[in-house]
């Protein structure tokens, strides 16, 4: 305890840590302000049928995603995954077509025109979206709940959906610039935080009204392995594999470089939960193409409505795995290390310089992205078997899954964030053990 207000005193002391810190929660309270706002025509006393239709399986997830505005029928309803999905589209088309990959190539400019090719294509999907979300209003909602009607009620409510998600996207982006975390990360996860204490009285109210009796020890064994979940999370999370390179010995004027054996650490998921959100974003397509249509009982739709049955998950662990593949050839780039590492004097003993040097880290990571790129398949379809075995709908969302995920990958960042500007200021970090390692590593 003592340490811990220690740390609080030490990241007060740093004024440029301290506004970052308190910037973020400034955003964020905005954020979770604005999931509260009704669109303007909507009888807010009127939103039951919306509540309900949230209340479990994907629509509940939905709104998770979306901090709870979905069921509030709010300005920021659409959340950030339609930005999410253009980033998708963006990032896929950056492998197929030379122009996105050029401008890959053109470093910080190429970078800002595709992030404006995301804008406008995140605009796109919400031209699509909004009025799929206005007609399951009508679907759920009583005539009496719509002050407005007709085309003006649709296309001002379209505008400003469409206008709020950007907001939240602006948002997000601020908390990256001049805040502490990664910002859309930062907004999903108070987002999902918002709906873990209804979650968890719920499902303590249903054990407790349990007739056979055995419900607080049924919960209780509830509470020890989701813990056991979480801390194997931060185990995938930070998990790493050491390579070990020798570094010849150099003699630069009168000081000795090298000479000595250091390790580079290679993630087991160097993705981090990147895979988990992109992956969900592409299961939410069939059922904004079915204007969010929970009833869907034929077809595709239906399939992909069920978050508990087996195309659901089977397919989204397919996902997860491919996307896991796929951020792991974007971030580690085995050319650049081992061009980094030849321009250094260092090699890895048994393997030689140049191309075999590439050859092995490729081979490397392949190896250890496979079982880690399963193992986040597999805790992010845990919340299926959750409710196969009696666990409230609700709860169960955050029985391993997408939820736990982003919990847990999104502190890690950002209390390595706050750790290195505790240890750039030579103030002692956040644990005495070892340095905290995010998804981005050290």
């Amino acid at each position: 305890m003592k340490a811990f207000i220690n740390t609080i005193k030490n990241i007060a002391k740093i004024e440029d840590l301290r506004q970052r810190i308190l910037y973020t929660l400034g955003i964020l309270l905005i954020y979770r302000l604005g999931s509260y706002v009704v669109l303007p025509g909507i009888d807010p006393s009127q939103l039951a049928g919306l509540k309900a239709q949230t209340s479990e399986g994907i629509m509940g997830l939905l709104d998770m995603f979306s901090g709870g505005a979905f069921q509030n029928a709010s300005i920021f309803a659409l959340g950030i995954m339609p930005y999410i999905s253009a980033s998708i589209v963006v990032q896929l088309l950056g492998i197929a077509i030379p122009y996105f990959q050029r401008l890959q190539k053109e470093g910080e400019s190429g970078r800002r025109k595709m992030n404006q090719i995301t804008r406008y294509l995140t605009v796109i999907i919400l031209a699509l979206q909004a009025p799929a979300y206005l007609t399951n209003l009508h679907y759920q909602l009583p005539e009496s709940a719509f002050a407005l009607s007709g085309a003006f009620f649709t296309i001002s409510s379209t505008i400003i959906l469409i206008a709020g998600t950007m907001f939240v996207m602006w948002l997000g982006e601020k908390i990256t610039d001049k805040g502490i975390g990664n910002g859309i990360s930062m907004i999903i996860m108070i987002g999902i935080i918002a709906r873990l204490p209804h979650a968890l009285v719920a499902e303590f109210a249903s054990r407790i009204e349990e007739v056979a009796g055995g419900g607080l020890v049924m919960f209780l064994f509830e509470m020890i392995l989701l813990f056991a979940i979480f801390m194997f999370s931060i185990l995938l999370i930070q998990g790493t594999r050491k390579i070990p390179v020798q570094y010849a010995k150099r003699i630069v004027g009168n000081k000795q470089y090298g000479g000595v054996r250091q390790y580079i650490p290679l993630k087991v998921n160097a993705a981090g939960v990147m895979p988990i959100i992109f992956a969900q974003a592409l299961m939410f397509v069939p059922m904004m193409l079915t204007k969010f249509d929970s009833e869907a009982t034929n077809g595709i739709a239906a399939a992909f409505s069920n978050m508990y049955g087996f195309w659901y998950n089977f397919t989204y662990a397919l996902l997860i795995i491919a996307f896991t593949y796929f951020y792991t050839a974007i971030t580690i780039n085995p050319n650049q290390m081992a061009e980094d590492m030849k321009k250094n004097g260092g090699f890895i003993p048994g393997v030689k310089p140049g191309k075999k040097t590439v050859e092995y880290l490729d081979t490397i990571m392949s190896r250890i992205t496979l079982p880690g790129s399963i193992f986040l398949a597999i805790v992010a379809i845990l919340p299926a078997f959750a409710g196969m075995l009696g666990v409230n709908n609700q709860f169960a969302q955050f029985f391993g899954g997408t939820s736990l995920l982003i919990l847990v990958g999104v502190v890690l960042d950002t209390l390595q964030q706050i750790e290195s500007h505790l240890l750039m200021r030579h103030y002692d970090g956040l644990m005495k053990s070892g340095r905290i390692k995010g998804r981005t590593g050290n």
